[in-house]
């Protein structure tokens, strides 16, 4: 007879080992079928997935010149493993690759440290150094057999045609934790777009990486593709940009202002492509390239001048006397004034605001505008503005100011461009009500008040980006299409209408053709090519001399360049701006310079200033 205890005891160890099974089974369907990171982890256990980085896409002109192209450079890999099991003479790797031992030593604790390095493997490639030139390498070339675990990789960087553009193009770098975090595109070593274009079409110029697909051992040592490169995947190269950029007109731009502070805009009114971003001083965007890019990097931010500083989009000046173009037609919009408005003028005698030029009196629009005459303006802007009185409290005069910076904000004045490629952007100011009221009280400001704004004085801010835009405007006849550097036609339908008449832009545009045949701009007239213009000095801060500052239209009858300069603490715009803006124009429109005595002088002028000032 069995033992009863004994039978019983059967049941209960063949539960114990059925439950242990299926503990084992349901463990193991969890790790292999609903836990994918664990078939993950043992796939990068056996496979290494080498990336194979594209060509970023090349940069040309608007006319199809290559400004922007890859070269050859090249990495140093290094495998630790090989380094611990082979003799290696550290001093002598250090002295053909021109480094030091701390920064060797420094080198491969960054590399050992899983945190920052997390696909580390002793016995696989590694980055010792990045962004080397055939010249860095070749010493180390040709000694390679004397250091076991080293390799040489290629890959590619930026190069440059020109020496030019440096603030549009921008530059690629190496990119930064936070990139990785918000793109899993990217890697720690990978490169990206820093600033300018580069950075605005970063993912149209970067392309898709590929990938190699190697096998490993269970120490990590590579045997060969796996599955015959099934698995791997070609690099796609980025795409190729068309800038709006004329090369050649940017060259004259920044030869102009080489030695000044300063800026030069040019713009297509009827595209709104920017056919030239000059800011002085610059640089050469190749020096920000390579092993030496952190470097000059540092010299360039040092820089006293602040050559990183794009003042084209960035610098913010008043608009001076170039103001009273815009002034002229919001007044008349506005029915503050007629066409044939006049007003009397003293000269230096008139009062609040004295006039610097002798030019008879009484004064109409256009005649105001060929002679820059500030009691004008002033006067044309106190009569806008209390058209209706000023009411209880202000309120009349205060709806008067609204409607009088609306309508100045219309042409893109006191904002950024915020539908456009270029980025690097200060939006200038229009003052506003609150902040006149903050200073002066409600009731505390009137028309006399705040009369520097009548001839673009004052709280009025304004960058060379949006002052050219402003001309660009009035070009039109009141519209604008958003400034851009990219050529493409999606652009045009970035199109901002002012609404103003078309009769109060034929008038100003007269004046403005007036000022290049009698007025302060009769002496850099284009020849055969009717242009417009209007010359400013702004007041640059107490004890400082004033900037130069003009803006430019040709022809004026069919409009395809407007232009804008400003130099910086020089003095009247017609000496120092005015000449830049005249080149520009007839360079663009007939391919040459015709005037060389006038760039000679000018540029001679310039040299003589510094010298002056040294």
């Amino acid at each position: 007879m069995i033992n009863d205890q004994f039978y019983k005891r059967r049941y209960v160890i063949t539960a114990i080992v059925t439950t242990v099974v299926l503990i084992y089974i349901i463990r193991l369907f969890a790790l292999q079928i609903v836990d994918k990171s664990t078939i993950g982890q043992a796939e990068s256990n056996a496979l290494l997935k080498q990336t194979i980085y594209p060509p970023r896409g090349l940069i040309y002109d608007r006319n199809g010149e290559l400004l922007v192209f890859n070269q050859p450079i090249y990495e140093v890999t290094i495998v630790m493993r090989k380094l611990r099991k082979e003799p290696f003479d550290t001093l002598e790797f250090c002295k053909t690759l021109h480094i030091d031992t701390m920064f060797f030593n420094s080198r491969v604790k960054e590399i050992k440290d899983k945190r920052k390095n997390r696909g580390y493997s002793q016995h696989t490639p590694q980055v010792f150094l990045s962004q080397l030139s055939k010249e860095d390498v070749a010493e180390l070339q040709e000694s390679l057999y004397k250091f076991p675990g080293i390799d040489i990789r290629k890959r590619t960087m930026r190069d440059y045609k020109y020496p030019l553009a440096a603030h549009v193009l921008g530059s690629v770098g190496e990119v930064s934790q936070s990139d990785i975090d918000k793109d899993n595109y990217y890697q720690a070593g990978d490169y990206s777009g820093r600033d300018g274009i580069e950075r605005t079409y970063e993912r149209q110029l970067r392309g898709e990486k590929g990938v190699e697909v190697l096998l490993r051992d269970s120490k990590g040592v590579i045997q060969g593709s796996y599955r015959n490169g099934e698995l791997d995947k070609d690099a796609i190269k980025g795409e190729d940009l068309t800038l709006t950029i004329d090369i050649e007109l940017q060259k004259l731009a920044e030869e102009l202002l080489t030695g000044k502070i300063g800026s030069a805009v040019a713009i297509e009114p009827k595209t709104g492509e920017v056919l030239a971003l000059a800011s002085s001083p610059t640089w050469n965007p190749a020096l920000l390239v390579g092993r030496q890019r952190s470097a000059n990097y540092n010299d360039l931010y040092n820089d006293p001048t602040k050559p990183l500083n794009n003042r084209a989009t960035k610098g913010v000046y008043p608009p001076g006397s170039t103001f009273k173009t815009l002034q002229a037609i919001v007044c008349l919009q506005e029915k503050g004034i007629t066409e044939s408005s006049i007003y009397p003028c003293s000269g230096k005698g008139t009062k609040p605001i004295t006039c610097t030029h002798f030019h008879g009196s009484p004064v109409n629009l256009l005649s105001a505008i060929e002679q820059s005459c500030n009691p004008y303006f002033w006067c044309v802007y106190r009569d806008m503005l209390e058209k209706d009185g000023y009411g209880e409290g202000n309120i009349n005069f205060r709806k008067r100011y609204e409607l009088w910076r609306n309508d100045v904000m219309k042409f893109g004045l006191g904002q950024k461009f915020s539908d456009s490629d270029i980025t690097d952007q200060s939006a200038g100011s229009i003052p506003s009500i609150k902040l006149f009221d903050k200073i002066y009280g409600e009731t505390g400001w009137r028309a006399m008040t705040i009369r520097s704004l009548s001839i673009g004085q004052g709280e009025i801010q304004v960058t060379p980006l949006q002052l050219c835009n402003m001309a660009a405007t009035i070009a039109n006849d009141g519209y604008y299409i958003t400034p851009h550097l990219h050529k493409t036609d999606t652009f045009l339908t970035h199109r901002h209408e002012t609404g103003f008449e078309k009769r109060y832009f034929d008038v100003v545009k007269e004046g403005m053709g007036r000022v290049m045949t009698k007025g302060t701009g009769r002496y850099l007239k284009l020849e055969g090519i009717v242009s417009g213009g209007k010359t400013g000095t702004a007041q640059a801060g107490k004890g400082k001399l004033e900037h130069a500052v003009f803006i430019g239209i040709a022809p004026l009858d069919e409009p395809k360049i407007v232009v804008a300069v400003i130099v910086e603490n020089c003095g009247y715009g017609a000496t120092w701006a005015a000449p830049v803006a005249s080149l520009m124009m007839e360079q663009y429109l007939t391919g040459q310079i015709k005037r060389k005595a006038l760039k000679e002088n000018y540029e001679r002028q310039i040299l003589n200033a510094n010298v002056k000032k040294r």
